[in-house]
Parts: structure tokens; C-alpha cells; sequence
């Protein structure tokens, strides 16, 4: 069976097709497009970017038809949820794609966002799990096993766009600035008392990104050098080393400020899960397609 989950971000809009083969999640399809719909908490999407990611969005379903799929489910994360004027979003996306789009809440993206972190594991870890989600406007702490899922999650009103389109304004960013978000970030997790997971994953386009800048684990010392790589060049020489787009080059060391404070959080490195929200809908969507 074939199933696809559209994600609309709020720095991404993106495609993903996968198949359930041998009991394995298989990716069929993935496309993705920088739609950047902003960050200002409660502030309206523009007109002309709703009719924008509503054209895109009826484009990927189609490329989702014309890969077999036998279900498709649209959903939103922080941007829309935040925004003044989320169900004008979702009517006009719904109308142009034909399929209804679902606005996620936030233990909505803990609980799909560990489920595809730890469903595309090679090999189960026993004990506690930690996934960590960066967006663009949120991010989510979650704690499970692969037994029990989800035992504890907390979701907060910051991501990697929201502190980029805040306090980096320069390119590369200052030491200042990246001062300024850092202190942001341990205010947002001041207080915060989590479980200590015996192994934990990070997922999301930070995470997914850094694995090109710094490798398979995040540390303190592999996102410091990460933040060394971004603080001396511009966005767009970083993006052509790494084979990166620059919108993500620009909003990536606040991701990274978020997941270093994140592993701090959990006291253990975070490694980059392959699976992340969009896989967790899809297995949700194969498991309702075969049941």
C-alpha cells in the first residue's frame, strides 16, 4: 500500500509518498518547496502567500495521485495554528486540493513526530526514547518507549523561524545576535523538568539539514563547530558548500541553538532520526487504509 502525508510547514511545504514493504516504511516520493509563511505569533498569512501554498499543495496531490497513492492526508503545523486567519487558509488550500487539511495541535506533532522517529529505526533501542522537533514555529519534546509510545510530551510556541525572523538580521549572523537567541531559547526551557530518555533523536529541517554540516549526532561540540561553520560565511556560500537552500542556511543556527538546549534538557546527544512527522502520518494512514 502507498500513502502520502503533504506537511505545511512554516518554512516548508512538503510532499512525502512512501509504501509499507516487509513490515519497513519505503519512501517513494519526496519533494518539498520554501514557502516561508512566517512566524509572528497570531499575525495573519497574506493573501497572495495562501493562493501560493494553495497552487503548490494541489500540485503535490496530483503528484501524489500519479504515484498510486490510496490516501492522502493534508496537514498543518505552528504557522496556521497560530495565525489570525487559519480557516481561510485551510478553506482556500482545501478547495484548490480537493482534500481537507487538518491543523495539527501541538501534542498532535510530539505524538506523529515520535511515532516516525522511532518506527524507522534499523534497530529498537530498549528503554526510554527522546524525539525532539524543531520547526519553523514550534518545537516539541516527547518521551516514550516502543512499546508504550508516548508516556510524556511538552510543545512550545518557539522554532527556527520565529527566532531568525527575531534577532538574525545580519549574514552571517553576529555574535550578538546568536547571543540574543541563545538566551531566548534557555528562557523558553527555564524550569522545565523532563524525563532523562536513555537514547534520543532529533527530527525536523534543522536536524535533517546539520547531518550535512556536522554529522549523525548532535553534540556540544558538533553544534559548536556547526555554529563556527554558519557564524563565518554568508547564507549563500554555506548553502553551496553543503548543497543546502539558503532560506534554510538562514533560519538553521536557531535551530541548532533550540537543539542544543533540547539535549541539554534530555543530558544526552540527540542523534538525526530518518523518519519524522510526515512518516509518522503516513504510518498512520497506511495502518487506517489496512484496517
Amino acid at each position: 500500500m502507498r500513502c502520502a502525508c503533504i506537511d505545511i510547514g512554516s518554512n516548508t511545504t512538503r510532499l512525502l509518498v512512501a509504501e509499507s514493504r516487509q513490515g519497513r516504511l519505503q519512501e517513494v516520493l519526496a519533494t518539498r518547496a520554501f514557502t516561508r509563511l512566517g512566524s509572528k505569533k497570531g499575525g495573519a498569512i497574506p493573501e497572495e502567500k495562501i493562493d501560493e501554498v494553495a497552487e503548490l499543495v494541489a500540485s503535490q496531490v496530483r503528484m501524489a495521485h500519479e504515484c498510486g497513492v490510496e490516501a492522502i492526508r493534508i496537514v498543518a503545523t505552528a504557522a496556521i495554528r497560530q495565525a489570525a486567519n487559519r480557516e481561510e487558509f485551510c478553506e482556500v488550500v482545501s478547495n484548490l486540493a480537493r482534500l481537507p487539511v487538518i491543523v495539527l495541535s501541538g501534542d498532535d506533532e510530539a505524538r506523529l513526530a515520535f511515532a516516525g522517529a522511532t518506527r524507522t529505526l534499523h534497530h529498537a533501542p530498549l528503554g526510554d526514547i527522546g524525539v525532539v522537533d524543531v520547526g519553523g514555529g514550534s518545537s516539541e519534546l516527547v518521551v516514550g518507549t516502543m512499546a508504550d509510545g508516548v508516556s510524556w510530551s511538552a510543545s512550545f510556541r518557539v522554532g527556527s523561524a520565529f527566532l531568525a525572523d527575531g534577532y538574525l538580521h545580519s549574514d552571517p549572523p553576529s555574535v550578538d545576535e546568536l547571543d540574543h537567541v541563545r538566551t531566548h531559547v534557555a528562557g523558553v526551557f527555564e524550569g522545565l523538568e523532563a524525563p532523562q530518555p536513555d537514547v534520543a533523536y532529533a527530527v525536523g529541517g534543522s536536524a535533517t539539514s546539520l547531518r550535512r554540516v556536522v554529522g549523525a549526532e548532535l553534540n556540544r561540540t558538533t553544534l559548536a563547530h556547526g555554529l563556527r561553520v554558519l557564524g563565518a560565511a554568508s547564507a549563500d556560500e554555506v548553502a553551496h558548500r553543503y548543497e543546502l537552500h539558503p532560506e534554510r542556511v538562514r533560519v538553521l543556527p536557531a535551530g541548532m541553538l533550540l537543539l542544543d538546549e533540547a539535549a541539554r534538557v534530555f543530558s544526552c546527544p540527540l542523534r538525526i532520526a530518518s523518519g519524522g512527522l510526515r512518516e509518522g502520518v503516513v504510518l498512520e494512514e497506511l495502518a487506517a487504509v489496512g484496517s
